[in-house]
Formats: structure tokens, sequence, C-alpha cells
């Protein structure tokens, strides 16, 4: 697997340039699947991965092999699937038609569903499920700047494929309970679409505690729709996800001790929601909240919040003006 293959990034966005270009500075051989516009921008700029700790890494358009063709794909040891959900069976159909079959599969993406919608498509093709704790915001001519802290999480399997990926400044563990840290981390993805909502940084809604509240009872309701259908999510940080809606409740000086020994904040880091509004993009909200509503749904369970605030983000995606600037009382109608 770990030969001189090339690791092929499919989906060349915010997520696949930060985990590549890593990957890339580490000596690795790292190929990129990204559409024109970012295609263009690397060539242009080269890029340059900054992170919430001052750091910073350059590449010379060089160094990195980009391209729009999924041919790429043909001579890849490893795939690094950072599509956005929509895009999931697309992408998978083009990895199928190009990709080697020993090629080893890996989804870095968002929701809980996409592993399923590959492995339908590859067949017995191997494929793993990961998970990735951090924000990367593209902050234009080739700069994508990593914002919050974290260790990327991949299933485990028999070739210890998260040890053979890990490079300095980006750890990649093994675990044995993926699909309860992909709910884990979905369940702290519920902010993502009240970061896009009220126009915040992440750091500055989080230090408000009528946003929190409201952070707090979205979770409540996400967590127990899983109860309802025997799921246990996994936390990516020490503290367990039963624990977190009581926790975002506190008064704001607890809460800013608790946040600051369990996860580091840029200032000005904001969700990939937020993101997606402002470029007038197609949210990830079906696959977010909608797990959630659609969980809800299979089980009984009643979670009016979340389908509030999914109204509310196709609202503002049709909209196509941004963020809308909401309060915590809008948002709760």
């Amino acid at each position: 697997m770990m030969t001189d293959r090339p690791i092929v990034v499919a989906g060349a966005g915010a997520i696949g340039c930060f985990v590549g270009g890593t990957l890339a500075a580490a000596g690795r051989r790292v190929a990129f699947l990204g559409r024109p516009r970012v295609k263009t921008e690397i060539e242009r700029f080269g890029l340059l991965l900054t992170d919430f700790d001052g750091s910073e890494t350059k590449l010379d358009p060089g160094r990195l092999a980009l391209s729009e063709d999924p041919a790429i794909f043909h001579s890849a040891g490893i795939v690094l699937v950072t599509v956005k959900s929509a895009d999931t069976a697309g992408v998978a159909d083009q990895i199928a038609q190009h990709a080697p079959q020993d090629a080893v599969i890996v989804s870095l993406q968002n929701g809980v569903g996409n592993v399923a919608v590959l492995r339908e498509r590859l067949g017995d093709r191997r494929v793993l499920a990961g998970m990735v704790p951090f924000n990367v915001v593209g902050m234009g001519e080739g700069r994508f700047h990593r914002s919050t802290s974290g260790d990327i999480h991949v299933g485990e399997d028999d070739a210890s494929t998260a040890a053979a990926l890990s490079v300095p400044g980006l750890a990649m563990r093994a675990s044995h309970d993926i699909t309860g840290v992909q709910w884990g981390k979905l369940i702290i993805n519920l902010n993502n679409a009240l970061s896009a909502l009220s126009d915040m940084p992440l750091a500055a809604q989080l230090a408000n505690r009528d946003w929190r509240r409201l952070f707090a009872d979205q979770m409540a309701e996400g967590l127990a729709a899983m109860r309802a259908a025997g799921i246990t999510p996994v936390s990516a940080t020490p503290i367990p996800s039963s624990w977190t809606p009581s926790l975002l409740r506190l008064p704001d000086p607890i809460f800013k001790l608790i946040l600051g020994r369990t996860m580091k904040i840029d200032p000005e880091a904001r969700s990939s929601m937020w993101q997606d509004l402002k470029q007038g993009r197609k949210t990830e909200i079906d696959y977010l909240q909608g797990a959630i509503i659609a969980l809800a749904e299979q089980n009984n369970v009643d979670v009016p919040l979340s389908r509030r605030i999914v109204a509310l983000i196709k609202e503002a995606e049709a909209a196509g003006k941004g963020s809308p600037r909401l309060t915590p009382q809008q948002v709760r109608g």
C-alpha cells in the first residue's frame, strides 16, 4: 500500500488541500483531483498551509500533481475522499472506473452515510471510514488555514492504514469504533449551522451563553434520537458526548476554562457551512441535522429545533446572500 504509488486526494477543497498538502510537505507522493477554480488558484499561487499555532508551510506548484481528470486515480495506492457528501456517489463511480482494485479508499467526510455509499458502488474494494475533527478555511490565493485542533481518526484495519498515513503535523489514529466516532463528530457538527446562521466566528459564538444554550438544546435532541436508535457516540475530546449539553449551559468563566483544556480554536475560525452560504454553495445540512431528523423519525423522537434549523438554512441557501445574521432568539422562533 505505502509503496511509491501516490496518495490521491479526491476533492481538493479546504480539507483535501490541507490534508494532502501536509502529506506532500512530509515527503509523501500526493496527487489532487479538484475543480478548475482550485487547480488554477494553486497553479498560480502555490499551496500555503497555515495553522492556529502560527506555523506555516509553503509548497510550490511544481511539487503538486493537480488534475481535473479522474484518470489521475490510475496508479493510486490510497484515495482520500474529501468531497461534499452530495458528491460521494459521483466520485465513487470515478474511483471504480479508474483506480486500481487494490487501492485503499478512506472517507474523510462529514456525516455518517458516505462510507455506505462508497461501499455500495465500489464492491469488494477496501473502504475505511475516517473523521476529521478540525476546521480548515480557504483564505484565497492558495492559502488554507487550520483553525481548530484535533487528530484524524481512521477505522482500524490489518494494514495499519492510519499509522501509515500519519506524518508530523497530521496525526492519524486508528479507531476500533469509527462509527461511534463519526456520530460523535456529527453531534459537534450540529453547531456548523448555528455558525452559519449567526455570522459569528466559532470562538465568539462559544463565548456567548445564549448561543451555547441553543447548541446544547440541539445536541440534546440529537443524543435523544441516538439513544432511541441504540447508537453510542464516541467523543473526540476527553469530555463524553452525554456531558456536553450540560457543560455548554455553564456560566461563561467556567465554560471557558473547560474549553481551553480540551480544544484550541483560532479566534477567526468559521464553520464549513458558513463558508458554503458565503460562496453561494449548497450546504451539507441534509447530512447533519438531516441525519438526526431521519433517525428521530425512525424511532418516534420529536426534534423540533433540528427541523427549525434545517428550514432556516434552506431559506438562507435560497436567498443566496450569505449568513442571515440571526440572533439565538430568532433561531428559536
